[in-house]
């Protein structure tokens, strides 16, 4: 089949840009003594040589010297069309090293000089992944877990449309479920100890700050054992109830089933407390 003359001169124009390409990049690396970090180096280089270059060692999984290059654009051509690309891929380049101080500088100054352009979103997104991807441990500082949904949550709100709100969305839930679990671990330490009133503390926090986690069946149960364990048996109660209207099929219902009828106890709502107010909650439902 004969191609259309369109399509010959696209493919002419793709090879031109792929020659022009190999041989900047024979330029800039071609000679053992040249030093592109030297002062001056790239001065006499295209922004798009220079680019290509960026795009050579990211090809090569030498993310930091991509940066440099990309970097090198913005402070050669900081007004030009290339050094917005150049700055986007400054970027990612850092990400990908898992150099998140620097991506997320770059994808901070992208946001401040072109928050209208399309890759805004994409920069915001960023910004966010370098706080999430250290969320790699229950016990570590939280602090990170609150700054990667602030900057999730500004990509779903600013960017509702783009294509990654969605991911943001997943990664907003799993970071809120991740603090969740971090609270579980501190009431589970306490309440190994004895430590009755501060582990309630702690699955109480769960129960009305992170209902919609996978930990909530869960903190509901400890809630049955360390009322129990205080003699607040209304409390106890109707806590179990909870589990019953919602997690009846869990574990935990199981667990806080045995423990309450164990004591000749039910799982209802009694008395008038925090808990009962989330059962009415419950039964109106107003909270799932």
């Amino acid at each position: 089949m004969k191609l259309s003359g369109q399509r010959k001169l696209n493919q002419r124009i793709g090879r031109k840009l792929w020659i022009a390409g190999a041989l900047a990049l024979g330029v800039l690396a071609g000679c053992d003594t040249f030093d592109p970090k030297a002062d001056g180096a790239l001065d006499g280089f295209t922004a798009e040589q220079i680019f290509q270059r960026g795009e050579a060692e990211l090809n090569r999984g030498q993310e930091d010297d991509a940066a440099f290059y990309f970097g090198e654009i913005e402070r050669l051509y900081p007004y030009s069309e290339w050094a917005k690309r150049a700055l986007i891929m400054q970027a990612f380049s850092y990400h990908r090293d898992q150099d998140y101080p620097n991506s997320r500088s770059a994808a901070q100054r992208y946001l401040d000089f072109y928050p209208a352009e399309e890759d805004a979103a994409y920069a915001q997104y960023l910004l966010a992944l370098s706080y999430y991807d250290q969320i790699d441990a229950i016990g570590r500082d939280q602090g990170l877990t609150f700054q990667a949904l602030q900057a999730l949550r500004a990509v779903i709100e600013r960017y509702p449309d783009s294509e990654y709100a969605q991911a943001s969305i997943l990664k907003f839930d799993l970071a809120f479920d991740h603090l969740a679990a971090k609270e579980m671990e501190i009431g589970r330490y306490y309440l190994k100890r004895n430590h009755f009133a501060a582990a309630a503390n702690r699955f109480r926090v769960v129960v009305e700050d992170f209902q919609t986690t996978s930990h909530t069946p869960e903190a509901l149960h400890r809630l049955v054992e360390t009322y129990l364990s205080l003699g607040l048996t209304d409390e106890a109660q109707t806590a179990g109830a909870i589990l019953g209207y919602n997690y009846q099929s869990t574990e935990w219902y199981q667990d806080s089933f045995a423990l309450l009828t164990g004591q000749g106890l039910e799982m209802r709502s009694v008395g008038d407390n925090w808990l009962s107010a989330i059962y009415r909650q419950v039964v109106r439902g107003e909270w799932l």
